[in-house]
């Protein structure tokens, strides 16, 4: 089987300016705050520690002992939701969306990522504890973002409408989308403990927030996981002065602002608003913007003054919700957290921050790009050493894939470029003839070197035609191979949901991936199950 590894950069899968942060590109230091090693954890551990009120532990640890009491939690979970209480304690954060019955594989791997690191941190610094969380995107409102996922190449919707957060929705309806599903899982072990997992935590509750802390405390539980929904009026009464800030002097927009300018040569990833917060009720989730002095929600008649709009924060801070630029923020109040672990789309808007949370005296966390992982059967593994096949291969677009194999199999080289060297070689003698007659016989030597070397070009193609079809059949089994892998020609991480592989590997699946993920490498995980 293939032993090579391929890093993120050359994937083909990242874009330039993760690939560049990756690097550690000088022109993004300023953007960041420590790259993340294991040897700067130490420094951020002492930033975080002198730059977190310690009031907010107790708020946190008393908010998630409320979420949490409604369903069985672990020892080990109890233990770290308590732990949040001492100033010796940090979070490592991930957060993802609401995705139905957790949506992409990726959902794994970030969590994974997150209780990982937490490992590596705790027998680096034994003196400190550190808690994995994975932050719901409770109040996100794109419903159509995630009302479905993938399996065994078909998509399973959930047909609804959202026009609110979405950890309010309600779960009616889903008993509908369950009795199609569970007719494509069969009746094996593994595929009765999904029905039960899916029942247990979307038709035995009310809303998507509850049935989605259930369904990642079911999966990581057991690994001392805490699940945080952050629509909480407690926690945001500690993050009312930013809210304030944000509607009195819009300092995210010119912090932010400021950053992008320096960034114009990739794809910015997000844009910054003037004012940077939502209105929220549990049907309402719209912008709110700043009219000649008058505070308005977007696509409604409500409107305030600033003296109203400043009373509602005091009295029901619940009704602010963080958009992009303002939930990291938000996130990074309430956690005494070190590190957020995200995908390279997040850690791109991230990258926008910083000067943000320096306006606002709030200490900016490391940034990892969580594990990318490539699951792979054995039997898929067999298949490429008997193809000679390396990762590096099956990485590449299909169309290259197919003309690299072509050339390494054909039993005689294809290239051309020998062949057109020796030609160039050849009218040299007629170039110098040239600088002694007139122009009309220089023009045509040109011409005549450009219309054989064309013609050398047009034979290199015919003949790569001709050997694709001489192998037709070997080339077949390289794409049916990476087909496999990498469906739809795009990363299987982004395509396939966790059940399709729990159908085959059950309780093997989650502890593989536990044993072999590593956090701060910078590789694709090939993992063979």
């Amino acid at each position: 089987m293939p032993t090579d590894c391929i890093s993120y950069q050359d994937s083909g899968y990242f874009s330039p300016l993760m690939n560049d942060y990756l690097n550690q590109k000088d022109t993004l230091h300023t953007l960041y705050n420590r790259f993340p090693v294991l040897e700067n954890f130490e420094k951020q551990i002492e930033e975080k520690a002198a730059n977190f009120a310690p009031a907010n532990r107790v708020t946190l640890a008393n908010v998630l002992q409320e979420q949490y009491s409604k369903i069985e939690i672990s020892p080990l979970t109890a233990q770290n939701i308590e732990l949040l209480k001492s100033d010796t304690t940090f979070t490592v954060t991930t957060g993802h969306q609401l995705n139905l019955f957790s949506g992409p594989l990726y959902f794994l791997y970030k969590i994974i990522s997150t209780i990982n690191l937490t490992k590596e941190l705790k027998a680096k610094h034994p003196g400190h504890n550190f808690v994995p969380v994975y932050w719901m995107a409770t109040e996100d409102h794109d419903f159509e973002e995630i009302n479905y996922f993938n399996f065994k190449g078909k998509k399973f919707r959930w047909n609804k409408n959202s026009t609110g957060p979405v950890g309010r929705l309600a779960t009616e309806g889903l008993a509908d989308f369950f009795e199609i599903y569970q007719q494509e899982l069969g009746t094996s072990t593994n595929a009765e403990y999904l029905k039960k997992v899916f029942t247990q935590s979307y038709l035995d509750h009310d809303n998507l927030a509850d049935a989605t802390r259930y369904l990642a405390n079911a999966l990581f539980g057991q690994h001392g996981l805490v699940i945080l929904d952050a629509d909480n009026q407690d926690l945001k009464r500690n993050f009312i002065p930013y809210i304030k800030e944000e509607l009195l002097k819009q300092t995210s927009h010119k912090a932010v602002l400021e950053t992008t300018e320096k960034l114009q040569e990739y794809n910015i990833q997000v844009n910054p608003r003037e004012i940077n917060l939502f209105y929220i009720e549990d049907t309402i989730r719209e912008r709110i913007i700043l009219e000649n002095g008058i505070y308005k929600v977007n696509n409604t008649k409500i409107e305030f003054t600033t003296d109203q709009i400043l009373a509602l924060l005091e009295s029901n801070p619940a009704c602010f919700s963080p958009n992009v630029i303002m939930r990291p923020l938000y996130q990074e109040v309430i956690l005494p957290n070190l590190c957020y672990i995200g995908g390279g789309g997040e850690i791109a808007y991230w990258l926008e921050l910083k000067s943000f949370f320096n306006a606002v005296n709030i200490t900016f966390p490391m940034l990892l790009v969580r594990n990318s992982v490539v699951l792979v059967t054995e039997k898929q593994a067999k298949k490429a050493a008997k193809l000679h096949l390396t990762w590096s291969d099956l990485f590449a677009k299909q169309l290259q894939l197919i003309e690299n194999q072509t050339k390494q199999l054909s039993e005689f080289s294809i290239d051309m470029s020998p062949l057109k060297e020796q030609l160039k070689y050849q009218f040299e003698a007629l170039h110098a003839i040239t600088k002694h007659t007139d122009e009309s016989f220089a023009g045509a030597v040109k011409a005549q070197e450009t219309k054989q070397i064309k013609g050398l070009d047009n034979l290199e193609k015919r003949l790569l035609r001709a050997q694709k079809r001489k192998l037709a059949d070997v080339l077949e089994r390289v794409t049916d191979l990476q087909n496999e892998i990498f469906p739809n020609k795009s990363l299987q991480e982004r395509q396939t949901n966790f059940s399709e592989f729990y159908l085959e590997y059950g309780e093997k699946l989650i502890p593989t991936l536990l044993e072999e993920l590593k956090p701060l490498d910078q590789n694709f995980t090939i993992t063979i199950l």
